[in-house]
């Protein structure tokens, strides 16, 4: 479990610790307030307990700087200046939580250059699953992407690459547990069959017949790709969800049925770290998490400074800044302006 992180002038943020919920951590904050930014250094820090990749590498592979110098990451200012970021994570079976630590100047270029600190080694020892699933779709894309990526220079956060590889992992061995077989029925309902691939394509396969990805509606299309996590075993106790923006091309009526998913994988033990700008999104979790279930929702803002910070808060109906709720009621003003037709201006 991620516990926290704390960045110093790193890509958007000057200074900034946040602390993290062991179930889902829901996100907001306007455009250019380091959401994504902060997922993928999470996301880089995990992945490399599993793939063994050296830190500095993953991270620049995820952030993809021009000229892939690292360096760039640092938050930019006049003259020589240096960043960080630390990520802590608590691991099962030891007794003290470790943490990983990334630090660089802006002049440096090759990832090697930067210094990795903290429990690095004990890191590595310990894998955990992590997933991350960016705004863009790319199941449907999936054919001859990876032998492209791996055999070719193409410019492509690796966070497209890394979900690729995920989809293509083989099912578990053995009968599936009720839990996922729940779940996983509640996608076929709503999907109204279930996936299956074929050389490196997917396919909706339902009583119709077998539809390919290319030729689905998006929204149906992350229904296929929660499927596919939680089918073949990513999708686990122990392991870290990262969604940005879940709601992008996808149906409010379809939203229900996603944040059931999610709040369900949270209950088998399952990290999840979301990225929203919808209303209806945040209200789903609102309205359907019991007062067990292990719910944050953190609001990133900037200060009079122009410095980027967290609010977190346990209930919606108490987070502030709330970007999402000031553009709602702006509309509510500006329809009751519109339709008194200007009387008390």
């Amino acid at each position: 479990m991620i516990e926290q992180i704390k960045l110093e002038r790193f890509t958007a943020f000057e200074s900034l610790t946040v602390k993290f919920s062991s179930g889902i951590n829901l996100f907001i904050g306007e455009n250019g307030s380091g959401k994504t930014h902060l997922f993928k250094v999470i996301y880089a820090a995990c992945d490399i307990s599993k793939s063994q990749k050296a830190l500095a590498d993953k991270v620049n592979r995820v952030f993809l700087p021009s000229g892939e110098q690292i360096g760039r990451l640092v938050k930019r200012k006049t003259g020589s200046t240096s960043g960080s970021f630390e990520v802590t994570r608590k691991v099962a079976g030891l007794a003290k939580s470790i943490a990983v630590k990334l630090s660089l100047s802006n002049h440096t270029k090759e990832p090697a250059k930067a210094s990795v600190s903290g429990a690095h080694k004990l890191w590595q020892e310990h894998p955990v699953e992590s997933v991350y699933i960016p705004v863009k779709d790319m199941m449907a894309n999936a054919p001859g992407f990876r032998s492209l990526y791996n055999l070719r220079h193409i410019h492509f956060e690796e966070v497209y690459a890394d979900i690729i590889d995920r989809v293509f992992l083989g099912s578990l061995k053995g009968p599936t547990d009720q839990v996922r077989k729940k779940l996983l029925d509640i996608l076929q309902q709503s999907m109204d069959g279930k996936v299956i691939a074929k050389n490196e394509e997917f396919f909706l396969k339902s009583q119709q017949g077998e539809l390919e990805f290319t030729l689905l509606a998006e929204g149906i299309r992350k229904l296929g790709l929660l499927w596919v996590l939680i089918q073949n075993g990513t999708l686990l106790n122990g392991s870290i969800l990262f969604w940005d923006e879940p709601e992008t091309n996808l149906n409010p009526k379809l939203m229900r049925t996603v944040v059931e998913i999610l709040i369900e994988l949270q209950r088998m033990g399952v990290q999840l770290f979301i990225s929203t700008h919808n209303y209806s999104l945040l209200k789903e979790f609102d309205l359907q998490k019991a007062s067990s279930d292990q719910v944050l929702f953190h609001s990133l803002y900037r200060d009079a400074a122009d410095n980027i910070n967290c609010a977190s808060f346990a209930s919606y109906d108490a987070l502030t800044p709330n970007a999402i709720d000031t553009a709602f009621a702006g509309l509510v003003d500006r329809e009751i302006a519109q339709s008194m037709g200007g009387l008390g201006q």
